[in-house]
């Protein structure tokens, strides 16, 4: 047998009718995980907690540990084949040393490692969150069926990942995808990856917040935060400022999106995240402008839709790190 094809053998893990795989979808919002079939359905229910807004490496890791030992307590605790991790970016991959931009406690933190500790005898592999929920859009998602896609997350961070030829792309390094850091505006606001103008430094929840208040923009109530999420309720009764603000963050992703179209000729992105949740307010500016930049014939083709799978994205995208190895598993690690 050829090297590659053991490599490749090591790579493919046999799941039975009712064997099962524990994804985690670890984010700067939220640490989610949950027990997943085969199929890509879930088994259960998933559980979730807020990523701490503060503290120590360690006490991030352990809050990791109690929400996948919750998942599987509320399964019954069964035998998993495997682990599937979507984790903020950037990292080292397929190592799993990750360094999360919104997760301040984690640098350099050997996540695949401590999750081998905690977990021995059976695979773990960890990739970008982005990049889990695009794969399983593309299994069971808006993308299914569909050979060339983006799956892209525009939330507490804009990042995103590509299926070309039916094949999850990781590039050289792991980290493609980062569509997040794809320049919008050269002349934009300086954003914490250590670039200007980048997509994410305008368009994700807490700069498009940040932004109307700069403008000017308080909320309507006085017991509600100066987020995303009341800045699109106010949007929806008449704010023009919130309504700008969302405009301006739709317009920075469609220019993006009419960029990466251009370069991989897609058939499809798939857009999911909070920031989504306003609906016509992201979406409506994000085509307009897409419609504006998008000049050559087959970028015009590009359908843009709203996720299928919500909040179940991440951990069914991770699970499919080993359940659907052949699509979106690049196996040089194992």
């Amino acid at each position: 047998m050829s090297k590659s094809n053991v490599i490749e053998e090591r790579a493919h893990v046999k799941l039975g009718p009712k064997d099962c795989v524990l994804g985690l979808d670890i984010g700067g919002t939220k640490i989610a995980a949950g027990l997943v079939t085969r199929d890509g359905s879930l088994l259960g229910r998933m559980h979730r907690s807020p990523t701490p807004a503060r503290g120590t490496s360690d006490r991030m890791w352990e809050v990791v540990v109690k929400v996948c030992e919750k998942a599987l307590a509320a399964s019954g605790n069964p035998k998993i084949k495997g682990i599937g991790v979507g984790c903020a970016g950037p990292m080292v991959w397929p190592d799993g040393v990750v360094s999360p931009l919104n997760i301040t406690a984690w640098r350099g933190f050997p996540l695949q490692r401590r999750l081998k500790e905690h977990f021995p005898k059976i695979p773990v592999r960890v990739h970008n969150d982005a990049i889990t929920m695009a794969a399983a859009e593309h299994w069971i998602g808006a993308a299914r069926g569909l050979d060339h896609a983006l799956g892209m997350v525009v939330s507490t961070g804009v990042g995103g990942g590509f299926i070309i030829g039916n094949q999850l792309v990781d590039g050289g390094l792991g980290n493609a995808g980062h569509i997040g850091h794809v320049v919008v505006d050269p002349t934009g606001p300086s954003c914490h990856c250590g670039g200007r103008g980048c997509l994410e430094a305008i368009a994700r929840g807490p700069s498009t917040a940040g932004w109307a208040v700069e403008q000017g923009w308080t909320p309507h109530s006085k017991e509600a935060s100066a987020d995303a999420k009341t800045l699109a309720s106010d949007a929806r009764d008449g704010d023009e400022i919130a309504i700008a603000a969302f405009a301006r963050s739709g317009e920075a992703v469609g220019i993006a999106l009419a960029s990466v179209t251009a370069l991989l000729d897609l058939d499809i992105a798939v857009i999911g995240g909070g920031l989504v949740q306003s609906g016509p307010l992201l979406m409506a500016p994000m085509r307009r402008a897409f419609a504006y930049h998008a000049g050559l014939k087959f970028q015009k083709r590009l359908r843009i839709v709203p996720a299928e799978l919500d909040q179940t994205a991440g951990i069914v995208g991770a699970a499919s790190l080993i359940i659907k190895s052949s699509n979106y598993w690049n196996p040089r690690d194992e």
